[in-house]
């Protein structure tokens, strides 16, 4: 695998380090899943006005399965699936779905097995080698889980090829404006103290390379948007656990050779980011939280490579639209 991404510049992407990171977090993340709660909830709002019944979902990055029993309840005939790299993720939300569904006990077995077999699955796999068939589902969400993954355009042609012809995907991820008050202070103390600069923060792919990668990787009628979140805090100290918590550390050493310089630099950090307190008092931090949904587009080319023509094109020009 190269050292870098080629469409980023990031560091390359390294599966087995990322489980590790949310194997270590899972116990502590429900203490900042407020964030993928809420960005749930607007996504759910944008698919309220998109008419889509599908026969079968899955959830790509589902963590610890929060999002499944939205899932659930919106489209309750289709079997809902789960995947996610960390193993301790899934069997948190393995414990929720059971805590979940434990009402099932008191029906009749034949009642009880008809809707078990609606429920999640869940799948330990990287999100861009999925162990499905081709075509398996109508509808891949995704929620605040691409940004993980140094190379999307390696992620949309594997989302495309598990879903169905027509089928729909809807994600959210995050930014490059994201943690933007983190990533400037490292910056002024890495500056100060003579320290060759080096990533402490993923680094986020804009909205419109996105909405690139989504056509070339055979996806059409992308629809994009973004907007602003901030979440304050009283302290640095409490900043930085939550975003360790949420784990946007994937490239920080985690053990730092000299513990003294290492002591004097979080010293200096923690004073970086007290001189950005705001007139109220907090600290903020920024979330450029972007939406996206494109339909799978019918092939144009047969598998043996002959041409596609769809009788709705017959007789058409060249299409304007870009």
């Amino acid at each position: 695998m190269p050292s870098t991404s080629a469409k980023s510049g990031r560091p390359a992407y390294d599966s087995r380090r990322l489980q590790r990171i949310f194997d270590r977090r899972a116990a502590t993340f429900s203490e900042v899943a407020f964030l993928p709660r809420e960005i749930a909830q607007r996504m759910r709002e944008r698919l309220d006005f998109i008419k889509v019944n599908p026969s079968s979902v899955l959830d790509a990055g589902c963590g610890a399965g929060e999002d499944l029993p939205g899932l659930r309840e919106r489209f309750p005939e289709a079997p809902v699936f789960g995947t996610d790299i960390s193993s301790a993720m899934l069997t948190r939300g393995l414990q929720h779905d059971a805590a979940d569904t434990s009402w099932r006990r008191f029906l009749p077995a034949s009642i009880g097995k008809a809707l078990g077999s609606r429920g999640p699955r869940f799948a330990q796999a990287d999100f861009s080698a999925l162990p499905f068939a081709a075509g398996a589902f109508e509808f891949v969400w995704s929620n605040l889980a691409l940004h993980w993954h140094s190379q999307p355009d390696l992620v949309f042609p594997e989302w495309q090829r598990v879903l169905k012809v027509g089928g729909l995907l809807m994600f959210s991820t995050l930014g490059p404006d994201t943690l933007k008050e983190l990533r400037g202070a490292y910056a002024e103390v890495e500056a100060a103290h003579g320290v060759p600069s080096r990533p402490h923060v993923i680094d986020f792919v804009d909205m419109h390379d996105l909405g690139d990668m989504l056509v070339e990787s055979g996806f059409e009628i992308p629809v994009m948007d973004q907007e602003t979140l901030t979440i304050t805090y009283k302290s640095p100290q409490s900043l930085l656990a939550d975003v360790r918590r949420w784990g946007a550390y994937p490239f920080q050493r985690e053990v730092d050779s000299d513990g003294a310089v290492s002591r004097r630099l979080h010293k200096a950090l923690l004073a970086a980011l007290e001189a950005r307190r705001r007139a109220d008092g907090t600290l903020a931090l920024t979330f450029e939280v972007i939406y996206g949904h494109a339909w799978k587009a019918v092939p144009r080319t047969t598998a043996e490579g002959h041409g596609i023509i769809r009788l709705e094109d017959i007789g058409r020009g060249p299409s304007r639209n870009r």
